[in-house]
């Protein structure tokens, strides 16, 4: 009859539900990405394409290169054991090296918290293996491997005196998190240290990713509530970065 609306196709009713359906998880999307601490990007040579704080996230180096990690040459490039005594450790101190690996600092530690222990947390179980194997060879005692998660150290709350992080902290796939997670570790006046080679840097040729700027450690220190206590540059290659949680 004139005047009256033809009906409208099953076909195309679900083809209108199925747009408007599309559209309304396209916002979703959009209002979820808008809110979220990462971006994705199309990777770099050395990175995994996730973005922090504008940051792109360095890929981690696997166990297969666990041997550069106790580099001879690393005494006199790094001097690993002026960073040690810079930490001011109390024999009682609980210290969680997190991001260990072999454990070539958490192995130097213990000997300087006879009455604390070493928690040695790396994400890959080779490293694990392998640290254990130095441990046991070294029959040191006070030195606990944890497995740690790609989000979390994998401590319990409010246990650990200081979280130390060597050339660790820029591979964390998801920094925010997983820095929450050793805030929460931390007992109240626990402190956090960072070693990172320095961005600000051109003569310390290690791989752009693998390095941090002073300025960007702290903001994303701070993003977490950590509050910066002081920068030691007396290294030759690495920025040692000190925080602190509340008291």
């Amino acid at each position: 009859m004139p005047g009256l609306p033809l009906p409208i196709p099953p076909v195309l009713r679900y083809l209108a539900l199925a747009l408007l359906l599309w559209s309304l998880t396209a916002c979703a999307s959009t209002a979820l990405q808008s809110t979220s601490e990462y971006q994705s990007v199309s990777p770099s040579q050395d990175g995994i394409g996730r973005i922090y704080l504008g940051r792109e996230i360095a890929q981690t180096m696997g166990h297969q290169g666990a041997g550069w990690l106790d580099r001879p040459s690393r005494v006199l490039q790094e001097r690993p054991q002026a960073a040690i005594a810079a930490l001011d450790l109390s024999p009682s101190d609980v210290v969680a090296d997190i991001g260990a690996g072999t454990g070539y600092f958490a192995r130097r530690i213990a000997p300087l918290v006879p009455q604390g222990n070493v928690l040695a947390v790396d994400i890959q179980p080779e490293m694990l293996t392998m640290l254990q194997a130095e441990l046991d060879a070294k029959g040191i005692k006070n030195v606990e491997p944890v497995l740690g998660q790609p989000d979390s150290p994998s401590l319990p709350p409010n246990s650990i005196d200081l979280a130390l992080m060597v050339d660790a902290y820029h591979e964390f796939a998801y920094p925010r998190e997983m820095m929450q997670a050793v805030v929460a570790a931390l007992k109240p006046g626990g402190r956090v240290v960072l070693a990172e080679y320095k961005a600000e840097n051109p003569m310390v040729m290690i791989k752009r990713l693998h390095k941090m700027s002073v300025a960007q450690v702290r903001r994303e220190m701070a993003a977490v509530g950590l509050t910066w206590i002081k920068t030691d540059d007396s290294l030759p290659e690495q920025h040692l970065l000190f925080f602190q949680k509340q008291a």
